[in-house]
Formats: C-alpha cells, sequence, structure tokens
C-alpha cells in the first residue's frame, strides 16, 4: 500500500454534465479517516476520436472537515438567498433553458449561452 492509505470506506459520485465530482472517504493506515472530492471531466467525443478525462483532486482531512463543510454551507445559502430575490437563476430554470437548447449539463448564464460562451471557456481564464 505504497498511498499511504489502508483503504476504501464509502465512494458516492454526482452527475453534472461532461463533468462527474466523486466523493470517496478512505481510512490510513493509523485509521484515520479523509476525504478526497475528484472532479472528472469528459474531453472529446467518440465520433472525434479517444475520449479522456481531465481529473482534478482535493484531498480533505478530518481536522477541517467541520471547516469546509460550514464554509460550502454558507456559499450555497447565499446562493438560495440571491436566487430568491429573482435577478438570478435557480437549478430549475437552468434545466429548463438547457432542454431548449438542447444541451447537457448546466447552462451557467443567460449572458454566456447568448453569446456562445461556455464555462468550459471560462475556465482557462481563471
Amino acid at each position: 500500500m505504497s498511498e499511504g492509505y489502508k483503504e476504501d470506506v464509502f465512494s458516492t459520485s454526482v452527475r453534472a454534465g461532461k463533468r462527474t465530482y466523486f466523493f470517496d472517504v478512505k481510512a490510513t493506515r493509523g485509521n484515520d479517516l479523509f476525504m478526497t472530492i475528484t472532479e472528472s471531466k469528459r474531453i472529446g467525443h467518440e465520433t472525434e476520436g479517444p475520449v479522456r478525462y481531465e481529473k482534478h483532486k482535493i484531498f480533505l482531512y478530518k481536522e477541517y472537515f467541520e471547516g469546509f463543510s460550514e464554509g460550502l454551507q454558507k456559499a450555497i445559502d447565499h446562493i438560495r438567498s440571491l436566487q430568491g430575490t429573482g435577478e438570478f437563476r435557480t437549478a430549475d430554470s437552468n434545466r429548463k433553458v438547457n432542454r431548449e437548447y438542447g444541451e447537457e449539463g448546466f447552462d451557467y448564464s443567460s449572458s454566456a449561452a447568448e453569446s456562445g460562451l461556455t464555462f468550459d471557456d471560462l475556465e482557462d481564464k481563471i
């Protein structure tokens, strides 16, 4: 076990368009728990040649679980309160737009959709 952990304890995933998020709980040899959060993004399409996956991984150690959870919850709560003002799109409105355009996944903003700009284009700028 050269990777320093003893076993996988739990795993779940969430699909989001071309991306999949994996939440894996692992135990070290000393029985400490930690989590890896992996974003896997499909690059390419079967009709265009070989499909490959780009992966990004975050390691979250037990001493940071509480702070991470609180920070994530605060961000989600703030997003929901902003959506409640009617100024920002909700998840339901994104699904409706995607069905209209025939796209998989999420539409991140109406101005991006109108301009032909995608979230993937923005990632390169960050």
